[in-house]
């Protein structure tokens, strides 16, 4: 996976450009609202989901696979946030808490078990009624139903790209156990969910 996301990276640079997503402007938004100060941002690429958080004053720490994205951010940003080179895989580095984690377009591209531990993980570094907010590929999407099967709901569409399209009781199912309070509809370059957990004392 790592290579497979280096070489995406090397090919295409910026391919999203510099402009945040929607989910990341709304995330920014509920994280105000909640005086949100620290957060966590797994798999943030070259930064530009991070760039609404830092304009607002909140502290980013990122995670991320690749070398190529993490210089590009460092180019962006400089040294307006720290990033941990690694696979959310494995997951924490270091043992600092925070009050929000954001986690964009990510976990659908993990295995059954992979999801799930990344779930628990992030919940694990939540300070006490800290916020993680997800957003998950939907099966409203075209591709969905398209490629190999590999498990259930999960297909391969081309090599290296292996994607688990969720629906309502799919995010139910995961979440549940992690403080779910909100699933919400975002449309992105592909139809999303926006899914909110709340650190449960």
């Amino acid at each position: 996976m790592t290579e497979f996301w280096e070489t995406a990276f090397n090919d295409k640079q910026e391919m999203w450009g510099m402009n945040p997503a929607k989910s990341a402007e709304l995330t920014t938004n509920f994280f105000l609202e909640k005086s949100i100060k620290n957060i966590l941002i797994p798999g943030i690429g070259y930064g530009r989901n991070a760039q609404p958080f830092i304009s607002n004053g909140i502290k980013v720490t990122g995670i991320e696979i690749s070398k190529t994205a993490i210089e590009l951010a460092k180019k962006h940003y400089g040294n307006e946030m720290t990033i941990f080179h690694g696979s959310v895989t494995e997951m924490p580095f270091g043992d600092k808490k925070y009050e929000g984690i954001f986690c964009y377009a990510l976990i659908h591209l993990l295995d059954s078990i992979e999801r799930k531990k990344l779930i628990q993980d992030c919940y694990n570094q939540l300070t006490e009624n800290g916020f993680m907010v997800f957003t998950a590929i939907t099966k409203e999407a075209p591709n969905f139903g398209k490629g190999k099967l590999i498990e259930k709901d999960r297909y391969e569409l081309y090599e290296g790209a292996k994607v688990f399209y969720y629906d309502q009781e799919a995010v139910k199912a995961e979440f549940n156990d992690f403080g779910l309070f909100e699933i919400s509809k975002v449309n992105e370059h592909q139809p999303m969910y926006l899914i909110k957990c709340k650190m449960n004392v």
